[in-house]
């Protein structure tokens, strides 16, 4: 099963979509915002790949934090923070059988999918 999750308004998951559809690849899209983010598929994330990998510090969602918060952040937190906002998580998270690759790179895909 190969499931793509993220947030459809984000141009980076437009480009791993178009590649998806490109490639004929067949894919379930799982959208944070219209289908929340359920705390037992977090659990699996923040076991693999991690918290450190999920959070998106480049992102808007993760310049609005406090600072304080920013700096002292850790898993527990983190968590927290991804439940009640799972526009931080970088995207896309691809999951195909339970391996998870965050972010996009028409190379990355095209290893993972040969």
């Amino acid at each position: 099963m190969i499931t793509l999750y993220g947030i459809k308004s984000c141009d980076t998951m437009k480009k791993a979509m178009t590649w998806l559809d490109n490639e004929g690849v067949d894919y379930t899209f799982h959208n944070y915002k219209k289908d929340g983010l359920p705390e037992d598929l977090l659990e699996q994330w923040l076991t693999s790949p991690g918290w450190e990998t999920l959070i998106n510090r480049r992102g808007t969602t993760w310049r609005k934090l406090d600072q304080d918060v920013r700096d002292n952040i850790d898993e527990a937190s983190a968590r927290a923070i991804m439940l009640d906002n799972p526009s931080i998580i970088k995207r896309p998270l691809l999951d195909i059988d339970g391996e998870r690759t965050v972010g996009f790179s028409p190379e990355e895909y095209a290893a993972r999918f040969k």
